[in-house]
């Protein structure tokens, strides 16, 4: 069989393209250099590739931030805003993805979301009543062509026509379908240009093919292509999906004239019935099963039996990745920490490429027990793997009813609250990380080493947390947070507090533009050994007479960020979790802490992406693994809780039933849509939307943050709203999140005072 990979990791086998963009940044290195960069890591991922000879090797694939964003500038969706900025193409670029602040103009960032039910942001494009589609950019040829100068045939990726404008926040009176006679266009305008250069295949990747389709997209979906698809003479193209099946558009999609049709086999629950009740023409299938989302080993027995089912029904199968290999880490290879016994269980995005080799082979080896491969395989698979804690099993099993309620109700605990705290109306806050300086991670990395001592180490970051404290007394800010200095990301820190994880030395995916993460790896059960955050925040708490908020990641963030086992349901992990930070909470509580925010950044991430699963699959067991944290504190301790760059609004409810004090969104780049959501469902908890983006270098104006206050003030009561920033300040400079939270407090202390005057 042949093999095929959907996308590869941009970044780098060290995240070559991370530093170099940042430095391209700071002025340090001229755009040619960071071009040069870009080219290498292409060339060296092409390569990777032919050397596992992979036959459908994916070119264009390569961001400098998201690909959405790329396919906006390919077709021309570039706002108004950003054109009279007058930069060249590359800073145009990275305005829309940043934002701008210069002597050219000044201007937001385009909105961030999430990538399906990923960790991976993407840059959500815009269009408006005077946007024109078309074909303008031609990065798609230039990568191809490059691949070719190394006499390696790739097939260009590039988003979907129909996928783009499902994806596109529309800004005017005009929405999908009246944009679709220019998209059909510009894509077929794709099409003439590779068959100008005798492309052999291209990609067309429609993941919004696996989410809730009505009869209306169905018929979008197919407009688009029965127009398409006739220009693409002898370049065949491949309509790729992933993460999940494509039930409701199945019989649409293979009724249209497409050469090969990409399956996600892994998380495509219905995928394999598909195509055994509808059947297969005489397409390509592109087979999704090797998993793209994690770390694991393939089970090459069962991968096999679903090759020779799918055998059955397909003519022609192309082995492939579930999904782009950029949602793994890079390489094994630098991991020289991990053990033997571990190391051997993982395939990271390289490996899989090994993975995909070896399937090919044994799928034509008639005498599977005597091949190596195999026994090697299925020797890994019958071992037993997993570090098994019967204390944390039997606590899971004895929980009940009343572990997950709170009392008394929230209206209670709110009354209780104000007059313990005292505090002003439109308090502010910050969401609790302050900027990781090179000093920090330096410090952080010597004493990992062993180069300077546990006592050396404590000294230096409690000097820090006293520095924070006091920036933030001067600032003016009413509730306090202790900076974060000792933690290296808000997953990791606690995974390495925490019995039944382990940890990796350069594992780095990508989560937006340059910013990467090292997800911990759940490899057994989990359980807390002793408290982790405490002494940093009672220290913290004695250097101010202000409310210090203890900081803790909450149970779903912390599976969600983490590569989960595949032994056990994700509903036993999240609780396992659940236990071992609600035992910091009550430590944090009976040490004085009286604001706890237990942060659920990644709340929406593993919620399926068909609302019929949503409950029976997810919240039913999410949202009571959070209510399990906090639901033995006393009335009078508040309990906050952060989420950041999803679409909350079809799940409001169930965020209310969290039963928080408070919840902080992310809002300033979505210009506030959250605001009139909270209100129409009658939104209980307390509130802080974020009044401005932290993923931006620009810094708000008093003015801005006040305009923002106001507007908010029409939605949410003067009672229940809380000022701060979108999300945590850890990426950001020390001198751009001063400012920016000095204009913060300035503005609400402006808008605090019209109220005090109003009668």
């Amino acid at each position: 069989m042949k093999t095929a990979v959907i996308g590869y990791p941009r970044i780098g086998t060290l995240r070559e393209l991370k530093f170099a963009t940042e430095q391209y940044f700071k002025g340090q290195i001229s755009e040619s250099a960071l071009l040069a960069t870009a080219e290498k890591l292409r060339q060296a991922h092409w390569l990777s590739q032919q050397q596992a000879k992979i036959d459908f090797i994916a070119s264009n694939d390569f961001s400098f931030y998201d690909q959405m964003l790329d396919t906006a500038v390919l077709l021309n969706a570039i706002p108004a805003r950003y054109r009279q900025l007058r930069l060249s193409p590359l800073e145009q670029y990275f305005a829309m993805a940043r934002g701008y602040q210069g002597e050219n103009g000044d201007v937001k960032a385009l909105p961030m979301k999430k990538w399906f039910n990923t960790n991976y942001h993407y840059l959500e494009p815009e269009l408006d009543d005077e946007s024109e589609l078309k074909l303008v950019g031609d990065t798609f040829i230039q990568a191809y062509l490059e691949a070719k100068a190394l006499n390696i045939d790739t097939k260009p990726v590039i988003i979907g026509p129909f996928t783009f404008l499902k994806l596109v926040r529309y800004r005017g009176k005009k929405r999908l379908g009246d944009f679709i006679p220019q998209a059909i266009t510009a894509y077929q305008a794709i099409l003439h240009q590779l068959n100008k250069l005798a492309t052999q295949w291209v990609q067309f990747d429609e993941p919004a093919l696996v989410m809730d389709l009505d009869q209306t997209d169905i018929a979008d979906f197919t407009a688009l292509y029965q127009a398409i698809l006739p220009k693409k003479q002898q370049v065949k193209v491949l309509l790729q999906t992933y993460f999940g099946d494509i039930r409701d558009s199945y019989v649409a999609v293979t009724q249209l004239d497409f050469d090969g049709i990409g399956l996600d086999f892994v998380e495509g629950e219905q995928s394999l019935s598909l195509l055994q009740k509808h059947g297969f023409s005489e397409k390509v299938l592109f087979a999704g099963v090797v998993n793209g989302k994690n770390i694991w080993k393939n089970n090459y027995a069962k991968t096999l039996k679903l090759l020779a089912q799918l055998s059955a029904v397909s003519k022609q199968t192309v082995l492939s990745t579930s999904c782009s290999l950029l949602h793994v880490p890079y390489s094994l290879v630098h991991e020289t920490q991990l053990a033997a016994e571990h190391k051997r269980y993982f395939a990271f995005a390289q490996e899989k490429l090994t993975e995909l080799s070896d399937l090919s082979h044994l799928a034509e080896v008639d005498e599977l027990q005597q091949d190596p491969l195999y026994q090697d395989n299925q020797h890994l698979f019958a071992s037993a793997r997993y570090t098994h804690n019967a204390a944390v099993h039997d606590r899971v099993a004895g929980l009940t009813e009343a572990d997950f309620k709170r009392t008394p109700a929230l209206a209670v605990r709110a009354e209780q609250q104000v007059t313990a705290f005292a505090l002003p109306l439109l308090p502010t806050t910050t969401i609790g990380s302050f900027p990781q300086t090179a000093e920090i991670r330096s410090y952080r990395a010597q004493f990992k080493k062993g180069e300077i001592s546990a006592k050396q180490y404590q000294r230096f970051i409690q000097q820090k947390i006293a520095d924070c404290i006091a920036v933030q007394t001067q600032i003016g800010l009413d509730v306090l947070v202790h900076g974060e200095f000792e933690r290296n990301d808000m997953v990791e820190f606690f995974g390495e507090h925490l019995a039944g994880f382990l940890f990796t030395e350069k594992a780095w995916v990508q989560s937006y533009g340059t910013r990467c993460v090292k997800p911990p790896i759940i490899w057994g059960d989990v359980a807390r050994r002793a408290p982790m955050t405490v002494p940093w925040s009672v220290y913290a708490q004695a250097q101010t007479d202000k409310l210090v908020k203890g900081m803790l990641t909450g149970p779903v963030t912390i599976l969600n960020w983490s590569f989960p086992r595949e032994d056990l349901a994700l509903r036993e992990s999240a609780l396992q979790i659940a236990l071992a930070i609600r035992e910091e909470v009550l430590d944090l509580e009976a040490a004085g802490i009286r604001i706890i925010q237990v942060d659920e950044a990644a709340l929406k991430e593993k919620l399926p992406l068909r609302r019929q699963d949503w409950h029976r699959h997810y919240l039913d067991w999410a949202i009571p693994a959070f209510r399990l944290v906090h639901s033995g504190v006393k009335p009078q301790t508040q309990i906050h809780t952060h989420m950041c760059y999803s679409e909350f609004a079809e799940i409001i409810p169930e965020i209310d039933a969290m039963d928080a004090d408070v919840i902080s969104f992310e809002a300033s780049r979505s210009n506030l849509s959250i605001i009139q959501v909270l209100k129409s469902h009658h939104f209980q908890t307390a509130v802080g939307p974020g009044v401005y983006d932290i993923h931006s270098p620009r810094i708000p104006s008093v003015e801005e943050i006040s305009q923002s206050l106001e507007q908010m003030l029409f939605e949410v009561g003067k009672h229940k709203l809380w000022v701060n920033p979108d999300c945590g300040l850890k990426t950001r400079g020390e001198p751009e999140t001063v400012a920016s939270l000095t204009h913060m407090v300035a503005a609400a202390k402006a808008v605090r005072q019209k109220l005090i005057k109003l009668p």
